[in-house]
């Protein structure tokens, strides 16, 4: 039962914090649209204040149930954002001087994520049957290709994509 206990305290956290999550990028972006992904900024960089704020509280300073840690820091922080996680890790090593880990950490997780980010879009495409480029930047890409392709310009004998065209083969 003590843990069914601890489930529900980490679901109604992580309900709060989606909840809020949802709410707040969604005010954001109403109000402030633009290139930058200025929602999820805000809500990862309050995320990592939250948990800071609150790990270091409960670290000694003020007395709280498990139950509870668990609903805020596992449930409503990591559904309101999982950056706070990796930056208040990266914090913690650098507070215990793992400078080299903390790099580390900091490198391979935005390196990694954005490389899964984008290996997840490309399958998705291909699994759509979509181009797996955005098409405005492919027939961009195609473009500066055939213009630096002697083969594609005006007047050319032959286009090398082209499938009539006849290879002669020695005999």
């Amino acid at each position: 039962m003590e843990t069914l206990t601890k489930y529900f305290a980490v679901a109604v956290g992580s309900a709060l914090g989606g909840m809020l999550r949802y709410y707040l990028g969604g005010t954001i972006l109403s109000r402030l649209a633009g290139s930058f992904p200025l929602a999820t900024f805000v809500i990862n960089i309050t995320g990592s204040f939250i948990i800071g704020f609150f790990l270091t509280m409960v670290a000694g300073r003020i007395s709280l149930s498990q139950n509870l840690r668990l609903a805020v820091a596992v449930g409503f922080v990591g559904a309101y954002t999982t950056f706070s996680t990796f930056e208040y890790e990266t914090a913690r090593l650098v507070e215990e001087r793992h400078f080299m880990l903390a790099l580390l950490n900091v490198v391979l997780s935005v390196t990694v994520g954005f490389v899964a980010v984008w290996g997840g879009i490309i399958a998705a495409r291909k699994l759509a049957g979509e181009p797996t480029m955005n098409s405005a930047a492919y027939i961009q890409f195609e473009q500066q290709a055939d213009a630096s392709d002697p083969s594609q310009m005006p007047g050319a004998s032959r286009d090398i994509r082209d499938a009539t065209i006849e290879v002669k083969r020695r005999t």
